[in-house]
């Protein structure tokens, strides 16, 4: 038989998921971003439990475009990151892809462009992000040049928040970039986009100058569209209606039993207080769960909460068992999501004890682990 591990795609949870970025957003259109592979879950295997919502899919690289279209997928398709080189314009021209324009030589490369099909662009400001985009005292420069092109049919808004999820230096995470965002942008004509997952949930219903808020045209649901709370602990899923968009699962290979003074795996991280019943699990760092995650990181075991032993190895992990006397060989052991008996076990949960994000979990999801998506 396979190795007992599976992950599954929950199709319903991501419909339900982008259907709260469509109600934070009010009017706002939702783009659902599926960077990274629809951040691990597979484009292929959430299209269309995602079409049923989204307005466009947004993704950062050429080959993911290109999957997209052969799904027939023939709304908007934006390219966050824009274009990495100038021949990667005739595929945006035959693809008809929107895409980002976030520094002059992007503007350069479009100039000398030759189509027959104008190119729909979202200029990017480097409101306080500082990663992408141009400074606010550029960015109306940059605008004219693109409205000057041949090249270009409309020009949209767009700009990152980095601390829509919390506070910044001790205020508020978002009010220095909306203040220069505004004062850059005020009296342009195009659509904005400013609200990433956090902006969605936490700001999008915030005014604006101008009779309009943050949510602005389109909102870019990327994390909260699988399940992941971008402010956790602040808030969790539960909080904001989410549902998780994958499940890891794996079996119980085999059952200890220790007695005071045991250790278990390597380096001898965890030694056992007194007599207790362990089991070890066909899960490990080769399979995408985080080495670093220390002993006391949450599982489910058969739906119940327990949690992981000492240090992860490649294949395996050991669970306390010690109060699961049901439970051994073949017990089911949820690393994340939910488990068949109804528990769930949220990713930013257990990312959180392992000192990371769920994005990372999602997007580390390796390879060799059977994915099952279900309906």
């Amino acid at each position: 038989m396979p190795r007992p591990i599976e992950a599954t795609v929950h199709a319903s949870a991501l419909t339900h998921n982008l259907g709260v970025a469509r109600e934070r957003a009010g009017g706002a259109r939702v783009w659902a971003v599926v960077k990274a592979n629809a951040y691990g879950h597979g484009i292929e295997r959430c299209f269309e439990a995602q079409r049923q919502v989204a307005d466009g899919f947004a993704c950062i690289d050429l080959a993911e475009a290109e999957r997209l279209r052969a799904l027939d997928w023939r709304g908007p398709l934006l390219l966050l990151e824009g274009v990495f080189e100038p021949r990667d314009l005739e595929l945006c021209s035959r693809l008809h892809l929107w895409h980002a324009i976030h520094a002059e030589h992007q503007i350069d490369w479009l100039a000398a462009h030759k189509t027959n099909l104008p190119h729909r662009v979202f200029l990017k400001m480097n409101s306080g992000m500082n990663r992408l985009g141009f400074a606010p005292q550029a960015f109306r420069a940059a605008w004219q040049r693109l409205v000057n092109l041949p090249q270009v049919e409309d020009v949209s808004l767009m700009t990152h928040f980095s601390d829509a999820d919390a506070t910044r230096l001790g205020a508020d995470g978002i009010a220095h970039q909306l203040a220069a965002f505004e004062a850059a942008t005020a009296d342009l004509p195009g659509e904005r986009s400013l609200a990433n997952s956090a902006a969605t949930l936490r700001h999008a219903q915030r005014p604006l100058a101008g009779g309009v808020n943050v949510a602005g045209d389109w909102v870019r649901a990327g994390i909260l569209g699988y399940g992941g709370v971008p402010d956790y602990p602040e808030h969790d899923a539960a909080h904001w209606g989410l549902q998780p968009g994958m499940s890891l699962r794996a079996q119980v290979l085999g059952v200890q039993q220790l007695q005071a003074g045991d250790t278990v795996g390597y380096g001898s991280a965890f030694t056992a207080p007194g007599p207790m019943r362990i089991g070890t699990v066909a899960c490990g760092y080769a399979d995408g769960y985080p080495r670093h995650a220390p002993t006391g990181t949450p599982v489910l075991v058969d739906g119940v909460r327990s949690r992981t032993l000492g240090r992860v190895s490649m294949d395996m992990l050991a669970v306390d068992l010690s109060a699961l006397p049901e439970a051994g060989v073949g017990s089911e052991v949820t690393l994340w999501g939910r488990s068949r008996q109804g528990a769930v076990l949220p990713i930013d949960e257990v990312a959180h004890a392992a000192g990371t994000i769920g994005y990372e979990l999602m997007c580390a999801l390796a390879p060799r682990v059977p994915v099952r998506l279900d309906e």
